[in-house]
């Protein structure tokens, strides 16, 4: 029995020649098709950590310019509370009557009033 085992031992061992050169090259065909996808996840993972960076940036670059598009709007207001003052109290004054709504235009070069 032991002389059986020993020659099934040498069966498994011994393979044909040109199967080892077939797993070698299938084996080298495996790691250079894993390095190759190894490198392509690498490069993927690398896109989506410039892409969240990127809007990590634009991200902040909004929450600024939305913070200077609301002092903005604060400052408007704040003006037009003034030019509304000054409007009622100018009113009763006036000489010239009152005038029609669509008759007041902006004045382009005006500046606008400042605190």
């Amino acid at each position: 029995m032991q002389q059986e085992s020993d020659r099934n031992e040498q069966g498994y061992s011994s393979s044909p020649p040109s199967s080892n050169k077939q797993d070698s090259s299938d084996d080298t065909k495996k790691n250079h098709r894993r390095e190759k996808n190894r490198i392509a996840a690498q490069k993927s993972r690398q896109r989506q950590t410039e892409k969240a960076d990127s809007l990590h940036i634009e991200s902040e670059n909004l929450e600024r310019l939305n913070s200077a598009l609301r002092g903005e709007i604060s400052g408007l207001r704040e003006e037009l509370k003034y030019l509304t003052c000054v409007l009622s109290t100018h009113q009763p004054v006036c000489v010239l009557g009152p005038t029609k709504p669509q008759a007041i235009l902006p004045h382009v070069g005006s500046t606008r009033y400042q605190h």
